[in-house]
Parts: C-alpha cells; sequence; structure tokens
C-alpha cells in the first residue's frame, strides 16, 4: 500500500507542478480522440440513422455489420490500419504509420461503429407517430428526418460521448499505428492509455498514476455534464 499511496502523491505533484510530458501526453490523446470522434460522428449519426428510418434489401446484413463493428477487437482494428498505412500498403506512399494522423484513423474506426449503432437504437425507439404527424403537416423528408434527430437527442448525446470513451480508452490499436513515440523527452505520438502500459513497465507509477487520475477525472467531468444535460433536455420536455 506505500507504493500505491507514494505513487499518487508523486503523481498529484506532476500535475500540480505541470510536468511536460504529462501535459504533452494528455494533449495530444485529448486531440486525436477529439478529432476521432468528432469524425466518427460525421459518419455514424447519419449511418445510424438512415438504417433506424429505412428498410431496403440487405437490411439486416448492414445492421449485422454495423454490430460486428461494436465487438470487433481494436488490436484487428489497429492491424487493419497498419497493413493500410504500411510501405507495401494502399496507402503506404503518404508514410502516415507512426503518426498521429495513424491514431486517429485507428481511434475512428472504433468511435464510427459506436455511435452509429446507438444512434440507430435511439432513432428507431422514436414513436413512429412522430413522423406520421410531421408528414401529415406538410414537412419534407428531410425535415421530418431532423424532427425525429432531434425528438432522439439525448441518445445522439450518449452516442458522441460513448464514441469519445472508445476512442480516447484505446490502447492496442493505438499502440501499434502509434508506437508510443518521444524524440528528445517529447512525445510524439503517445496517448495517456499507451503510456500509461510504457510506464508501468518502466517501473514509473507515479507518472502512470497521474495518467490514470487524469482519465478517472475526465470520464467523471464528462459523465456529469452528460446527466445534467440529458436532465436539462428532459425537463424542458416535460415542461413544454
Amino acid at each position: 500500500m506505500g507504493v500505491f499511496w507514494e505513487a499518487i502523491k508523486q503523481a498529484f505533484s506532476l500535475l500540480i507542478h505541470g510536468d511536460s510530458y504529462v501535459y504533452e501526453v494528455m494533449l495530444m490523446s485529448l486531440r486525436v480522440a477529439g478529432i476521432a470522434t468528432v469524425l466518427g460522428m460525421i459518419v455514424g449519426i447519419p449511418v445510424g440513422a438512415w438504417l433506424a428510418l429505412k428498410r431496403f434489401w440487405g437490411w439486416s446484413a448492414a445492421a449485422t455489420v454495423l454490430n460486428v463493428g461494436l465487438m470487433l477487437p481494436p488490436v484487428v482494428v489497429g492491424l487493419f490500419v497498419f497493413l493500410l498505412l504500411s510501405r507495401q500498403g494502399p496507402l503506404g506512399s503518404f508514410s502516415l504509420l507512426y503518426s498521429p494522423t495513424a491514431m486517429v484513423m485507428a481511434e475512428f474506426f472504433i468511435a464510427a461503429p459506436v455511435v452509429a449503432a446507438i444512434t440507430m437504437g435511439g432513432v428507431a425507439s422514436v414513436p413512429k407517430e412522430v413522423r406520421l404527424q410531421a408528414a401529415g403537416l406538410g414537412a419534407s423528408r428531410w425535415q421530418t428526418t431532423w424532427l425525429v434527430l432531434r425528438e432522439a437527442r439525448v441518445t445522439l448525446l450518449s452516442a458522441i460521448v460513448a464514441g469519445f470513451g472508445a476512442a480516447i480508452s484505446e490502447v492496442g490499436a493505438v499502440m501499434m499505428v502509434g508506437g508510443n513515440l518521444s524524440v528528445g523527452g517529447h512525445n510524439m505520438t503517445g496517448t495517456m492509455t499507451t503510456a500509461t502500459m510504457a510506464l508501468v513497465r518502466q517501473g514509473n507509477y507515479a507518472a502512470a498514476m497521474a495518467f490514470g487520475l487524469i482519465l478517472l477525472i475526465l470520464a467523471f467531468v464528462i459523465t456529469f455534464l452528460l446527466t445534467r444535460t440529458q436532465q436539462g433536455i428532459r425537463r424542458r420536455w416535460l415542461q413544454s
């Protein structure tokens, strides 16, 4: 227990005194996960809404593929992106392997299915009467879709947060395509999860604990904000 409390004490010291490596890794994690989540939102919300509102030949296969994406092992995603960006791969000429761009790609393929699947469930749960009433009032197809998305906005917000959580907590895929590299003491491709794993192996428990504390605080803050936002939306809905 002595090692545990000492690691926590040193971790707080690193955070309070602004250790440059810790903050470089933290900012890299937030930047990569943020970009991947935005891209996953841009792709996942339309795909999820489309699958929820449309029925077509092959719909079951498309929905199955989407759900498989939820259970796809992240290391397989990392391998796919690695082969795609390797020298022998179709995108090898761009020299993107072991770069933040490669990390964004890996996290995008992890976050997008999460956003899409939760969106599909949320949009599908909106009563059909909402669409029928909108159509009866002369709303266009796009206006009706926008209305349904507004009705499902609490779920959409949860989908975005879940996608961000999946992205920022990823280890295997990011390690495979990013490499957790640092040059001259400056972080290049390390994230809080990959750096934590590397620091534990090195016996640097204080820095590893610092990243663990940041991730826990981040999870708490995001969950708190999500809960308050959901409560506000429900309150306005009940008052309307």
